[in-house]
């Protein structure tokens, strides 16, 4: 196990950290009570050491912050890790390597997990004896700190390792340049006009029950974020699905509705019925994504097989390429702004697919 040190004033490593070019970085974090996820800790390795940063001991972490992201980082399957961050920090990398696309590229297993990667480059055995623990509480215990220095202890040996595996394929700007999609600060930001394309059940709601779950889901999304609540503690799906297709206009049709919980009723009853009301003044000519037709069925399963076989040709999996979701909604929609028509999938798969669209 991999020395490391315990830091709960984060300002002080600042200097050293602006002395290495590249840090693998992880995080852990708690969500289950939250809109915004909690950030507990912050793992940092350099060539030389390992620190676990403490964000939740209530000292300065400005310099910190800006030290960190000034460098690269090494992260696998960044995502979570980028949101939680830049959510906490308002900060982004300044650049980004995720091992868990690089090795994708190189013909791993597609969405690889770290564990199984450390195996693969490394035969090393790395257990998940700690996944759901409490991060939040204090003093942390020292079998989560050494857990928590496990998820960064190999990142810069395979960082090492893949980027030179990729360098000899001639795949190295393929990760980089997937990993910077990764950078999009968009893809952080909670955006409330857009919830309603989080419910499954609302696609196929039309007019004016449409419109009324649209502006259920802004009011819930609104109210998630300013009491930092998970979305379904503020109203289930379920149940504001009901309200939009129930289209209540009293309180006592509302309070009818199926699993309505009786205090939300009391609570925010007169909001909601508002909301109701309002919907009928929108704009109603919303229409449900129509299915494929024939025609388009076929060149979708011809641009799958293109795909596939493009992708076999690599030693990669197909998915890497083009999703089956990516091709439907090129076809569906025309738009010509996805990846697969972008940086290195364009030359290998995209001309294709644009001649056979």
């Amino acid at each position: 196990m991999t020395d490391f040190t315990f830091v709960d004033e984060p300002d002080t490593i600042a200097s050293d950290l602006h002395t290495h070019d590249v840090l693998g970085v992880d995080t852990e974090f708690m969500r289950e009570k939250t809109f915004f996820a909690q950030l507990c800790l912050v793992q940092l390795a350099t060539r030389e050491r390992v620190f676990c940063v403490d964000p939740l001991a209530g000292n300065s972490m400005q310099a910190f912050w800006i030290a960190v992201c000034d460098r690269t980082w090494v992260v696998h399957s960044a995502r979570q890790d980028i949101e939680v961050i830049f959510q906490t920090a308002e900060r982004m990398p300044g650049a980004l390597f995720d091992t868990q696309i690089a090795a994708g590229l190189l013909g791993l297993q597609p969405q690889i997990g770290y564990a199984g990667l450390v195996k693969e480059l490394f035969g090393v055995e790395i257990p998940k004896s700690h996944t759901r623990a409490d991060w939040t509480k204090r003093p942390l215990a020292d079998a989560f700190l050494h857990y928590a220095v496990e998820d960064v202890e190999y990142l810069l040996p395979a960082y090492d390792i893949l980027r030179e595996r990729l360098e000899q394929a001639g795949r190295l700007t393929w990760a980089e340049q997937d990993s910077a999609l990764l950078l999009d600060e968009s893809l952080y930001v909670a955006d409330e006009s857009q919830a309603v394309t989080r419910l499954k059940g609302a696609r196929n709601l039309r007019g004016r029950r449409r419109a009324a779950a649209k502006r259920l889901a802004v009011w819930r999304e609104l109210q998630a974020l300013s009491r930092n609540r998970p979305r379904q503690w503020i109203l289930r799906d379920r149940v504001l699905l009901n309200i939009a297709a129930s289209l209540p206009d009293s309180m006592a049709a509302l309070q009818r509705i199926e699993d309505l919980p009786p205090r939300l009723a009391q609570r925010a009853g007169d909001a909601l019925l508002e909301i109701v009301a309002s919907s009928a003044h929108d704009d109603h000519d919303y229409q449900p994504p129509s299915a494929p037709d024939e025609r388009q069925k076929k060149l979708l399963k011809t641009m799958q097989s293109a795909v596939a076989s493009c992708a076999d040709d690599l030693g990669i999996s197909a998915e890497l390429l083009a999703s089956r979701k990516e091709l439907s909604a090129v076809i569906i929609s025309g738009a010509r702004n996805s990846r697969v028509f972008r940086g290195w999938r364009r030359e290998l798969i995209g001309e294709r697919l644009l001649e056979l669209l």
